[in-house]
């Protein structure tokens, strides 16, 4: 009986830990593609940033967009409570007019507050 107690323990604390190096990470999945995603924004004016998302191809752009659009409204949660987002280039720009060089898709948008 102990050692299933001691068991079940060290199973629970495992999965604990592994979700919270998985937290951690900028690493989310979007149509079943995991994609790497980044903000960049200058600490004396987070509203405006800058993601990216990556990897992209053809076959992924949908997932990437969502991907982009995540890191965008995370960013703006965390910096301002909201998640309302003015686009620049963004999750519903025509496809002529994303911006993709090589693997990465970048959008910008500022946070509206």
């Amino acid at each position: 009986m102990r050692a299933i107690l001691t068991l079940t323990i060290v199973a629970v604390v495992l999965t604990i830990a592994g979700c919270s190096r998985s937290q951690g990470t900028n690493v989310v999945a979007f149509n079943g593609v995991f994609y790497n995603g980044k903000i960049g924004a200058e600490r004396s004016n987070r509203k405006d940033f800058t993601a990216t998302v990556r990897p992209v191809s053809g076959q992924t752009l949908t997932g990437a967009r969502e991907a982009g659009r995540y890191e965008g409204i995370k960013h703006c949660i965390r910096y301002y409570g909201t998640s309302d987002i003015d686009w620049v280039v963004g999750p519903e720009t025509p496809p002529e007019r994303l911006q993709v060089q090589g693997d990465t898709l970048t959008f910008r948008g500022s946070c509206v507050e």
